[in-house]
């Protein structure tokens, strides 16, 4: 079992200095990687529904929420660690040009040297892609269409991608990704739409469940979908948030028992001001169970 700790990007400790303290302390205690969160924008009021709790509020959301730009926040910590993975937990897909992110991802492996997992995802919030002037509808089919372009932009040769959305031809990406055949795409997301998005374009699974049960139900329907479009589950690398005060430390074995490679951490949710002092904690106490 893998460990990561979430969000490093996010709230008080997205100051320069500690943000380098928590990537250097991360490392030493032995997590093996660093997530990060995205939103561009946080709007003063919106209607959008927040899929991932009962409420349809997110936790902690306003707009003063500091948010340092994910990629921006993996660099900096990257230029101070050797052997720290760093993920995005997860980029809006459909906001960003693509091509675009293509480079600064496939930037930030090669100076890492291979150690970027890119997460991605669909998008909740509407009224934070009209403030970008992004449609909100069919992000969907943009985000399966971009998925399926970055592969071919980090791929040898001509970079060649013509669909509704992208017209590539005439040129290639230097530098490639130091990981082969490409960055690892972790595709978030709990719907219907998200798990079939999974099973045809990812590397990996970034998943937030409600509890035990619900995860159990998305593997399920995880296994469905593979059969449907003829994959091997055991293809896809699973990573999910552990809840110390949900799941317990026998939470770790049941997670792993259902197939799960990597357990985030959500440091902020302990609620302790002392972030070094929680993350040492956690190496000591919940770690050694895996």
């Amino acid at each position: 079992m893998k460990f990561g700790i979430v969000p490093i990007n996010v709230g008080p400790q997205a100051e320069p200095q500690a943000m380098v303290s928590m990537a250097r302390h991360a490392e030493a205690l032995g997590f093996e990687s660093a997530w990060t969160f995205e939103h561009v924008i946080v709007p003063y009021a919106f209607e959008s529904k927040y899929p991932y709790n009962k409420s349809g509020r997110p936790p902690g959301l306003t707009p003063d929420t500091v948010f340092i730009d994910p990629l921006i926040a993996i660099a900096h910590m990257a230029a101070v660690t050797t052997r720290l993975r760093f993920g995005t937990g997860v980029n809006i897909l459909a906001q960003a040009n693509p091509l675009f992110l293509a480079k600064q991802a496939t930037s930030i492996d090669y100076l890492s040297g291979g150690r970027l997992m890119l997460g991605l995802g669909a998008g909740w919030l509407r009224e934070e892609f009209e403030a970008l002037g992004v449609p909100f509808a069919r992000r969907g089919r943009r985000t399966d269409d971009y998925l399926a372009a970055l592969r071919k932009a980090w791929a040898d040769g001509e970079t060649v991608h013509k669909s509704e959305f992208i017209d590539w031809h005439g040129f290639h990406l230097s530098p490639k990704p130091v990981q082969k055949p490409g960055i690892p795409l972790i595709v978030g997301g709990i719907t219907p739409a998200a798990i079939r998005r999974v099973v045809r374009y990812g590397d990996g699974w970034f998943l937030a469940h409600r509890s035990m049960e619900h995860l159990e139900e998305l593997l399920g329907q995880l296994h469905v979908e593979c059969k449907a479009q003829g994959r091997d589950p055991a293809e896809l690398e699973l990573t999910a948030f552990y809840v110390h005060e949900r799941d317990g430390v026998q939470g770790i074995a049941r997670h792993k028992a259902l197939g799960v490679h990597r357990l985030l951490v959500n440091f902020v949710a302990i609620r302790d001001a002392d972030v070094q002092g929680a993350l040492a904690r956690i190496a000591g106490e919940i770690m050694p169970h895996a």
